[in-house]
């Protein structure tokens, strides 16, 4: 007997570190299979972005090598 696709498990969402302190600033994200997922917290239900894992390495290393805006 041969065994279909299983359902993969839902993703467990968490709040990101670098959202805001308040409530209008939160983005979460979850680890998953296809990817890194990321979400606004306040619309659980609305649309996702997912990226490859490497992807998603690069930008997180981009955002650490910034330089602070001179103003």
């Amino acid at each position: 007997m041969s065994v279909g696709a299983q359902p993969a498990a839902l993703p467990r969402w968490f709040k990101s570190s670098y959202s805001g302190g308040n409530t209008t600033e939160c983005v979460e994200c979850a680890y998953a299979d296809i990817g890194i997922c990321v979400r606004d917290s306040k619309c659980a239900d609305g649309p996702v972005i997912t990226v490859r894992t490497s992807a998603w390495l690069c930008f997180v290393d981009s955002l650490a090598q910034r330089r602070p805006l001179v103003r």
